[in-house]
């Protein structure tokens, strides 16, 4: 399965996080066989031999506000804090001192920190940051923050080299977007003694997923990028076996919480992969109460 229209639309230099100008005629070349996509690339202005970054960030906007639609539609925030809030708990029941900084990777328009900050249900002492590479999304993140005046920040920057790193290290859609090795160096890359845990929501891919992801995106998504995506990252998303061997990290238990039901996978779209160590993961269990039938320890006991 080929990547996201969204995937070659925009780079970014891997150090430094500046814009990478990218040729039309290769984003072209990327989807020659997909007449949808190209259908979608044609829209989009160029700038001499390359695509125009404005026209491009505008369009990544749009589509991330529709994204945000899904998001509040499917209360994917309420999702996430069902399982932060024990995970937070637990955190302190293993001896961790100090703020507990929460960091979502690649968080687009921040809908998932904002919630967050705007429910105020992790305490004062945990600090909510939205990291994402593109200005443009991080920048309306930041403006829908400051206009109801929420307590939580957003930066440009790579979300797994923070001087300060994460406590807790969340993410929504991202996983899939990693393929290969490259998916096993993303999770080397968070094992990080002051990162406690991480948290990584994507779709769960079911029987359903592409019919589900079609239906919804066509009946709800006017921007057709945001329907291409969408469709094209339910077919993409990984199975758990192929999560849980990625995860494996020395001293780190991995983790699935509250995965669908193979007859009714429709009920849960999201599943989280979690990673953590392994003294959080008593604590986790004790806080989680009921919920705790839903975690399925799969990798890593001690």
């Amino acid at each position: 399965m080929g990547p996201e229209l969204s995937d070659v639309i925009v780079a970014h230099h891997p150090d430094t996080l500046a814009r990478v100008p990218v040729r039309h005629a290769a984003a072209h070349a990327t989807f020659a066989e997909e007449p949808w996509a190209l259908r979608v690339l044609r829209t989009i202005p160029h700038d001499g031999p390359y695509l125009a970054s404005d026209a491009v960030d505008d369009l990544l906007v749009r589509a991330h506000t529709e994204l945000q639609r899904l998001h509040d539609e499917f209360q994917h925030a309420a999702r996430v804090l069902r399982l932060l809030r024990p995970l937070v708990q637990a955190c302190r029941d293993a001896g961790h001192v100090g703020p507990i900084r929460v960091v979502d990777l690649g968080c687009g328009l921040g809908s998932v920190v904002r919630t967050l900050a705007h429910l105020d249900a992790l305490g004062p002492d945990v600090e909510l940051l939205g990291c994402d590479f593109n200005t443009a999304l991080i920048a309306a993140a930041a403006s829908l923050a400051r206009a109801e005046a929420l307590p939580c920040r957003f930066a440009v920057a790579n979300a797994l080299a923070l001087d300060t790193p994460a406590t807790i290290l969340l993410s929504t859609g991202v996983v899939h977007h990693f393929r290969g090795p490259a998916l096993a160096r993303f999770f080397e890359a968070q094992a990080h003694p002051a990162t406690l845990a991480t948290v990584h929501y994507d779709i769960t891919p079911t029987w359903a997923a592409p019919i589900g992801a079609w239906l919804f995106h066509m009946a709800r998504m006017r921007e057709p990028l945001a329907r291409h995506d969408g469709i094209r990252s339910a077919l993409r998303a990984h199975p758990d076996d192929t999560l849980a061997t990625a995860a494996r990290t020395p001293g780190r238990a991995v983790a699935f919480f509250e995965r669908p039901s193979p007859w009714l996978p429709m009920l849960r779209v999201l599943r989280p992969v979690i990673t953590l160590r392994h003294d959080l993961l008593a604590p986790l269990v004790r806080h989680l109460g009921p919920l705790a039938r839903h975690l399925h320890v799969l990798a890593g006991r001690p």
